[in-house]
């Protein structure tokens, strides 16, 4: 609380006179001043700056989401080829499958059709080894009992006998004995 002695007017209350009045009007417009100085020279731009720098956000966030969905639909394409590929390799390994037990039916078959062909030709080279050798034995015979004959007929017979003996025998026999 002020206390007023007697000299002292009231009207100076806050100590508010013209002078000062007119200095905080004063004030008042050059802070308005300043303030629409400072709004055209440093908030503008920052306003500026700010609204440039959200445009290139989204713009970055819109290319962003759009590289997303493009990398999305790569990824389907690529899953898909390789899907394909991967059905397009079974089908390969699959004919190679094939056709290796076809190939293999082939040389199956065509060796046994060999050995089938080895073995007749085996059984036609026994059989004519077999004949050879019967023939051969034949006429060993032939040469032995000849042999033998002629001893005994030489010591028991004359020519003409023995000229007779042997025409009946060669007729008894014929040419089929001969020929086998």
């Amino acid at each position: 609380m002020i206390l007023l002695t007697e000299g002292q007017s009231l009207s100076r209350l806050f100590d508010l006179d013209w002078q000062l009045l007119a200095d905080s009007v004063l004030m008042l417009v050059a802070i308005f001043f300043l303030f629409l100085v400072m709004s055209y020279f440093l908030f503008n731009p920052a306003r500026e700056m700010l609204a440039s720098r959200k445009d290139k956000i989204r713009g970055e966030l819109e290319s962003a989401k759009q590289d997303m969905e493009e990398a999305s639909r790569l990824k389907g394409e690529y899953e898909e080829k390789l899907k394909e590929i991967n059905k397009e390799a079974e089908g390969i390994l699959s004919e190679a499958r094939r056709k290796a037990l076809h190939n293999e039916t082939m040389i199956i078959a065509q060796a046994k059709e060999e050995a089938a062909r080895i073995m007749d030709h085996a059984r036609v080279e026994a059989q004519l080894e077999k004949q050879k050798l019967s023939d051969e034995v034949k006429q060993e015979i032939i040469s032995v009992a000849s042999l033998m004959a002629g001893k005994m007929v030489a010591l028991s017979m004359d020519d003409a006998a023995q000229e007779k003996l042997l025409n009946e025998t060669l007729q008894e026999m014929g040419e089929k004995t001969w020929l086998n």
